[in-house]
């Protein structure tokens, strides 16, 4: 088996639109170059050819402050990338680990998909879980969702909603200036703990934006109450998903999530789409939702640290 590296961007961006497989928004490599343009790290993708064909590829970002590699476009917010449905293409565990010798530095590898290899790696662990909602599930009918959760707890979600829609509850879509409104809400709300106090993540997000707009597939929910914008959420569409990826809420309008995301699940029951992801981290709300968990798992390695093979989960290499 050999090594091969690639540092060029134009190269790197064949070699992804050549072996990435394309079934989520983030798998565009467009998507991705939205954040690249803005954290500009250094580029490192790792193909591992065996008799003429490329078995493995695992494309990378040098995070030079921290000299640890992640999953392009390195994005990283606290310690952490922010993008999900990360993959390591490897044929074998020896693939797998054939890549990993060929970093010379520590990985630290965020949301991946599952991978079968992922039970003969030791380093391989679970990450945290994304929410999804299906309306196959309820046969695309908000009637049959209601249904999911005993009569207290439907009666009670119920009241809520009633309550702001009595308060001259409107909807607005696609009106571009709320972006703009959404990343100063969600500042407002989560200050220096918010992406968007990053002005990298602001101008990737705008450029993202924009991208999803030109493409056809960018949607922006803005909630009116009583005239004035009470939440927006960005989501894109793409191969019948609808993944909301970023929202605010004004602190005037107690209960205007729940509204706002029962509005995401009711428009997707109507347009009959496979899936709303709600993407990962663990709010509350997700599993009050009676939402669909899926895993996602990471790797983290030390340099030139060999893939060490196991039958199980959980444990880092030290």
């Amino acid at each position: 088996m050999k090594s091969i590296i690639i540092t060029d961007p134009e190269h790197c961006r064949q070699a992804w639109e050549k072996y990435w497989p394309v079934q989520d928004i983030f798998d565009l490599w467009a998507v991705r170059q939205c954040f690249n343009a803005s954290f500009k790290r250094p580029l490192s993708f790792h193909l591992i050819e065996d008799k003429g064909q490329i078995v493995g590829f695992l494309p990378l970002s040098l995070v030079e402050e921290t000299g640890e590699y992640v999953f392009f476009p390195g994005e990283t917010w606290k310690g952490k990338t922010w993008l999900e449905q990360n993959r390591i293409l490897a044929q074998s565990p020896e693939v797998f680990q054939a890549l990993c010798e060929s970093v010379p530095g520590p990985l630290n590898l965020r949301y991946m998909r599952f991978n079968p290899l992922f039970d003969k790696i030791e380093q391989a662990g679970p990450d945290e879980t994304g929410y999804l909602f299906y309306p196959r599930m309820h046969d695309f009918s908000m009637d049959n969702f209601w249904l999911a959760f005993p009569g207290k707890t439907r009666k009670k979600l119920k009241a809520d909603v009633k309550k702001i829609e009595e308060r001259q509850l409107t909807w607005r879509y696609n009106h571009q200036p709320d972006v703009t409104e959404l990343f100063r809400l969600n500042m407002a709300a989560f200050t220096s703990d918010s992406y968007f106090s990053d002005a990298r993540f602001y101008r990737s997000f705008e450029q993202f934006a924009a991208y999803l707009r030109d493409m056809g597939m960018l949607r922006i929910t803005t909630a009116i109450v009583e005239g004035k914008i009470a939440a927006v959420d960005m989501g894109a569409v793409f191969n019948n998903t609808y993944t909301v990826v970023a929202g605010g809420t004004h602190p005037d309008f107690i209960g205007i999530a729940k509204v706002i995301n029962l509005h995401h699940l009711e428009w997707a029951c109507h347009n009959r789409l496979e899936a709303v992801d709600f993407l990962c981290g663990s709010f509350n709300w997700k599993e009050r939702f009676r939402l669909s968990p899926r895993p996602s798992y990471e790797i983290h390695t030390q340099p030139n640290a060999a893939v060490h093979h196991g039958s199980h989960y959980g444990r880092k290499a030290v």
